[in-house]
């Protein structure tokens, strides 16, 4: 006889089975009720001569009325002559997959794959392009279903603003995504090639840099006057000094200087290139050290942000403190004391341009087309290192300057 309502919710396990009480409704449904306590709905059929059973719910969440309407959908696969078990089991993997092969499903996992290969500033921006202006528009659709008029009013909700460089990077992470998702197999083309020539055009501004020795050496004794914060007086005379990039200069640790080696040992983690990079620190470099480390050097960072010494200073705090010697964003930056060194050391001091550039942390090739490793030279580059030291010096004395030719 088929249950009722009232029999369902009043069942109770006897503890007569050790694996629990079986009560039977029609066309093969029963309630299994646990010795727990537990109600579970489930099917007993035979499918090509095997008696088998099929999962149909837990009661309550799944009352007697849900339980035999999907006893019934079972059926009517029975009778098309499709096991029931094996296709609630391929429609749950269709789910999953459908789960996975979404734009911001295939966003994350490609971003994880480059996690080897990127510096964790760099992922962090890859992030939060791709969290707070492409996956908000294409997050949840499916990654084969996106089409390129889809892609560019995203991209183009981006120019809307007036951040092309940002659109032009959107761009071209939506265009890795697709790859990947080609790659993989889980999309046939890529929407985002097709986007050549259809976005706005980006202004390359090049960091402002000096390149005249005289203005060269009022900036130098400008730092010298400078009455800010001692940590940064340090890392304002570091940098024209070592001209590394602003991001490694602030994220310098006292555990990669070698004061007795005179060396700034940078991990290929910190850099762009991916590779160790060797600083060699000229004599002036090491006072300046030996000067800042009674003030940080029981902590990580030579240069700790004010607030807390888990963290390394603003990004801001270097080129804020040339606003505040009264030279503009169009005159000078921290990164443009790279161009600094890298023009003055050739055609001024006539050093090596493969020297320079191996001391940019530029790829430099050998003669066999192999990439420099992090010791290459590194005489040489010491020497270079203490002549631009020097250099700097008489230049903020005043002295030796030697004006660079100009055009005609």
């Amino acid at each position: 006889m088929a249950l009722t309502d009232t029999q369902v919710k009043n069942a109770k396990p006897t503890g007569q089975n050790k694996t629990g009480d079986k009560l039977s409704d029609e066309k093969g449904l029963y309630l299994h009720i646990t010795p727990a306590g537990g109600k579970l709905w489930r099917l007993a059929y035979r499918y090509q001569g095997k008696q088998k059973t099929l999962y149909i719910g837990t009661y309550p969440e799944t009352s007697l009325s849900r339980a035999r309407r999907r006893r019934d959908e079972a059926r009517l696969l029975l009778d098309d002559g499709i096991d029931p078990a094996a296709a609630k089991a391929q429609d749950k993997t269709t789910r999953r997959l459908s789960a996975s092969d979404t734009f911001s499903a295939l966003a994350d996992e490609w971003l994880d794959k480059q996690c080897s290969s990127l510096a964790a500033t760099t992922r962090k921006k890859k992030k939060d392009i791709i969290d707070k202006n492409l996956t908000p528009w294409l997050g949840q659709r499916s990654i084969g279903d996106i089409t390129t008029p889809e892609v560019l009013a995203v991209i183009r909700r981006m120019e809307s603003r007036g951040a092309n460089e940002l659109a032009r990077r959107g761009a071209q992470i939506c265009a890795a995504v697709f790859r990947y998702a080609v790659q993989t197999g889980r999309a046939d083309r890529n929407p985002a090639s097709e986007l050549r020539g259809a976005l706005a055009m980006v202004t390359v501004n090049h960091h402002a840099a000096i390149t005249d020795p005289v203005k060269l050496g009022g900036l130098l004794r400008s730092i010298d006057a400078f009455h800010g914060s001692f940590l940064t007086c340090c890392a304002l005379k570091l940098a024209p000094m070592l001209f590394v990039r602003p991001g490694e200069l602030r994220h310098a640790e006292w555990g990669e200087v070698d004061m007795g080696a005179a060396l700034w040992i940078i991990p290929a983690g910190k850099m762009k290139m991916r590779r160790e990079h060797v600083v060699p620190l000229p004599r002036q470099a090491v006072e300046i050290l030996k000067e800042l480390q009674p003030f940080t050097g029981h902590g990580k960072y030579l240069f700790p942000a004010l607030t807390t010494s888990a963290r390394p200073m603003s990004e801001n705090t270097i080129n804020a403190a040339f606003r505040r010697m009264g030279f503009a964003g169009s005159e000078v930056t921290g990164h443009g004391l790279r161009a600094t060194a890298r023009t003055l050391l050739d055609e001024v001091l006539g050093e090596r341009v493969d020297l320079i550039e191996h001391q940019l942390a530029h790829e430099v090739k050998d003669a066999n087309g192999r990439a420099y490793n992090r010791t290459t030279h590194l005489p040489a580059r010491k020497a270079m290192m203490q002549t631009w030291a020097d250099y700097l010096d008489k230049l903020k004395a005043g002295a030796d300057v030697i004006q660079l030719p100009t055009a005609a």
